[in-house]
């Protein structure tokens, strides 16, 4: 199984389980692999190490049982600028800054980096050269969000919030 998709649709339903969802899963390299398992809690809070021992020790023997070359495995948080794979990811982070390279030009581009301003459905509205832009999901080749104060600060107040309760 070289397949992502594939991949995927194996460990979704364990890793969702085990309450957490995966964010992105990419094999990267070519001759022995390494794949990456990207998660995050349902719960929104941050992961921690412990969680990627988890799901890394749960997913194991199922990837190798299914998985018929060599590779590394490499299950790890999204990170602080994380890729945003899911229209819900964009909702979460409305008022941050992103970045969104397009499949196809939407009004004569096909990079952006702005603002993320709302998600309508399957449409993201993104701030750009004081221009508003509507993207459609599908049309998104990928996305992640832009590393500011703004985001650092969000992101030491979830920590913080999480160490008090």
């Amino acid at each position: 199984m070289r397949n992502e998709t594939k991949i995927e649709e194996l460990i979704i339903p364990i890793i969702d389980n085990l309450g957490y969802e995966v964010v992105r899963v990419a094999l990267i390299g070519s001759v022995n692999p390494t794949l990456q398992i990207m998660i995050d809690n349902k719960n929104e809070k941050p992961i921690i190490i412990e969680d990627c021992v988890a799901v890394s020790k749960t997913i194991s023997d199922i990837l190798d049982e299914n998985i018929d070359y060599q590779y590394n495995l490499e299950v790890s948080s999204p990170g602080i600028d994380r890729p945003l794979t899911k229209p819900k990811h964009f909702e979460r982070f409305i008022g941050f800054d992103a970045k969104i390279d397009t499949l196809a030009e939407v009004e004569r581009r096909k990079r952006f980096k702005g603002k993320i301003l709302g998600v309508n459905g399957q449409n993201i509205t993104i701030e750009t050269d004081g221009s508003e832009y509507v993207v459609g999901f599908d049309n998104i080749m990928k996305a992640k969000l832009v590393l500011t104060d703004e985001l650092l600060k969000a992101y030491e107040q979830e920590c913080e919030d999480e160490t008090n309760i």
